[in-house]
């Protein structure tokens, strides 16, 4: 039977081009780009030709790119990194409540010191109002970290009104953005949107895992969280994963060259929104306006992991949610206001260039044969 990949936002298919970039970093040019000698060197050399592929997508100078090990790590280092640089100058900080984990729990854990942690909640289709970014934001606020887009149910948030906020309140706030889902799916130029931190992760689009980066607006002081050298000017210190790095930025030019991608991507939601509206038993949780990416949607009565495990033997790969989350129930679906026999039943499916309208039809005809067959439960 054929494989059916549709669990692309928890992690991607690595692109030959990917392959082959780290395969010749990790057997050719395998010196460290710390080291002096010509080995070195010419690895330092292609990690700054990454770096500069990376900022260019960004509309960004090369030097506000900072490599990470990925997504986590780069909304911890924003998170904690902007907060401890201007605690003293206040101690509000104002986010969302359907945030990746690695942000909802940074931010948690900031309460625990002493911050005040403002959580706006989305409306029905998941996407935060402006009005209450707008009120929120006050003159003591010192950051705001809102996703550009949402990993589980795909609402775009509305991070196009926040820079105006942070001035019209006289706030020294620091904007923050998880831009890991939005990254090379949509525009995200943060001089255009006045982003001043970022967040990438490498292999949500075709790169390995274990790589990411963050954009650090020039003139931006944040702190460290880790220390004991000075690679990447100290800010994220530690002999940099070339071949990784190398890979990331071989993914974008990649990405770059598929122009008619988003397009497909829009066709292959539409098709798969016809076709899950038509099965009896299926309520579509995403919002139309949503990036075309991603679709969750419940199978009411099914359980979740039920309904997951029942496509994986039939070689049909979802999500039951964040893949962070590991199954627990999701604070997203939550917070938009969605009862337990929804949440209890939710799937994600997201897509890449590579899935076809044929996978869309194959995934259709189970959900029916589980609907039919797989034992409901009583909450209904």
């Amino acid at each position: 039977m054929k494989e059916i990949y549709l669990d692309n936002s928890a992690t991607t298919k690595v692109c030959s081009a990917s392959v082959e970039k780290a395969v010749e970093m990790m057997t050719k040019i395998y010196g460290n780009p710390s080291s002096l000698h010509s080995k070195g060197l010419e690895a330092e050399h292609e990690m700054q030709k990454a770096r500069q592929i990376i900022s260019d997508e960004l509309g960004a100078e090369k030097g506000e790119i900072y490599f990470t090990s990925g997504g986590t790590e780069g909304n911890n280092l924003a998170v904690f990194g902007a907060a401890n640089a201007l605690k003293r100058r206040g101690n509000r900080i104002v986010t969302t409540a359907i945030e990746h984990s690695s942000v909802m729990e940074s931010m948690q854990r900031l309460e625990k010191e002493g911050f005040e942690v403002v959580y706006l909640t989305p409306d029905k289709s998941g996407k935060v109002r402006s009005e209450d970014i707008k009120s929120a934001i006050t003159k003591d606020t010192i950051l705001v970290s809102i996703m550009s887009v949402n990993n589980e149910t795909g609402s775009v948030q509305p991070i196009e009104c926040v820079r105006y906020a942070i001035q019209a309140s006289g706030s020294p706030a620091l904007f923050h953005t998880d831009a890991v889902q939005a990254f090379m799916k949509m525009p995200v130029i943060p001089k255009k949107l006045g982003i001043d931190l970022l967040t990438l992760s490498g292999h949500k689009i075709h790169a390995p895992k274990g790589v990411g980066a963050l954009y650090v607006r020039k003139g931006v002081r944040i702190l460290p969280i880790h220390f004991g050298g000075l690679q990447e000017k100290k800010l994220r210190p530690g002999t940099e994963a070339c071949p990784a790095i190398c890979a990331m930025g071989a993914a974008v030019e990649d990405l770059k060259r598929r122009k008619e991608r988003t397009e497909l991507i829009s066709e292959l939601n539409t098709y798969c929104r016809k076709k899950l509206a038509e099965t009896e038993g299926i309520v579509i949780n995403s919002d139309e306006g949503g990036l075309p990416y991603i679709i969750n949607f419940s199978a009411v009565g099914l359980r979740s992991e039920t309904l997951l495990h029942f496509l994986a033997d039939r070689r049909i790969y979802v999500s039951s949610g964040s893949a962070c989350a590991k199954g627990q129930k999701s604070h997203v679906l939550k917070s938009i206001g969605l009862p337990d026999s929804i949440t209890d039943s939710a799937i994600r499916i997201s897509f890449s260039e590579e899935n076809t309208k044929e996978d869309i039809d194959i995934l259709i005809k189970f959900l029916g044969d589980a609907l039919l067959t797989l034992a409901r439960t009583n909450r209904m």
